[in-house]
């Protein structure tokens, strides 16, 4: 309808554009319709009586149907406002109300007649009734079946079976068996040379450090100082062992 109008008034010589009721989505490029399409058809104020005119002869005068109202669902939901208030006056006027305390909490239809004696098979008789501060009554009781009471120090097939096997000469043949391992190595031996050495670098700090110890000259005493440490330095690196020491002499291979 909207082109065809639109054809109508460009014969008459009337500037008119349709705006579409579809929508570009500026993202997915995707044709969006609304709810109910409409075009809209601007056209010039000048000859907006004429644009109507056309628009009348092509509708027959009949203007747009208007949408139909939404149902108003809220009375449904809600009910009516007085049944409301007269249910929230009741809930206020229970809440103040004084509970019987022996008045059971569930309804009177769900109850238990006391006075009725309970249903049993013809050959049973009710069990008497259990003193207070009695003992608890024995599972057998209730299950029907008798426990065979045995004596607690008397062992049982579960002992037996935890204790076969034991005392065969397999476990002393398992003992003499056991890994035993080899006492640990004696600590190293510390040698007097290295014990020179060491003690040669310490005095020889604190002389270098600590020249005023020896009442001598000051010069004298660092010389000495540095001479002991030296000293020490070099017998504790004579000392040292090569790695080569322990392995054996290699000739390569022999074929």
């Amino acid at each position: 309808m909207g082109e065809h109008l639109l054809d109508v008034l460009a014969a008459g010589g009337i500037a008119a554009y349709l705006q579409p009721s579809a929508d570009l989505n500026p993202i997915l490029r995707a044709t969006t319709f609304p709810a109910r399409p409409t075009d809209r058809l601007y056209v010039d104020r000048t000859h907006l009586a004429t644009a109507r005119e056309h628009l009348d002869k092509l509708t027959g005068g009949v203007g747009p149907t208007p949408p139909a109202p939404r149902p108003d669902t809220r009375t449904e939901a809600g009910g009516d406002q007085t049944d409301v208030d007269a249910e929230w006056a009741k809930i206020v006027a229970g809440f103040h109300t004084a509970v019987d305390p022996t008045a059971p909490p569930w309804p009177a239809a769900e109850g238990v007649d006391p006075t009725r004696a309970p249903d049993l098979p013809k050959n049973e008789t009710p069990d008497p009734p259990r003193q207070p501060g009695g003992t608890l009554p024995s599972a057998a009781d209730f299950s029907g079946v008798s426990l065979n009471r045995r004596r607690t120090d008397e062992p049982s097939l579960l002992d037996g079976l935890d204790t076969f096997g034991t005392g065969t000469d397999d476990d002393s043949d398992e003992d003499d068996e056991r890994y035993t391992p080899p006492p640990p190595p004696p600590l190293p031996h510390i040698s007097k040379y290295a014990v020179a050495g060491i003690l040669g670098v310490v005095l020889g700090f604190v002389l270098f450090l600590f020249p005023w110890l020896l009442p001598i000259e000051r010069n004298f005493v660092t010389l000495i100082g540095f001479t002991a440490i030296v000293g020490g330095a070099v017998t504790l690196v004579w000392r040292l062992r090569s790695g080569d020491d322990d392995d054996d002499f290699d000739d390569g291979a022999v074929v």
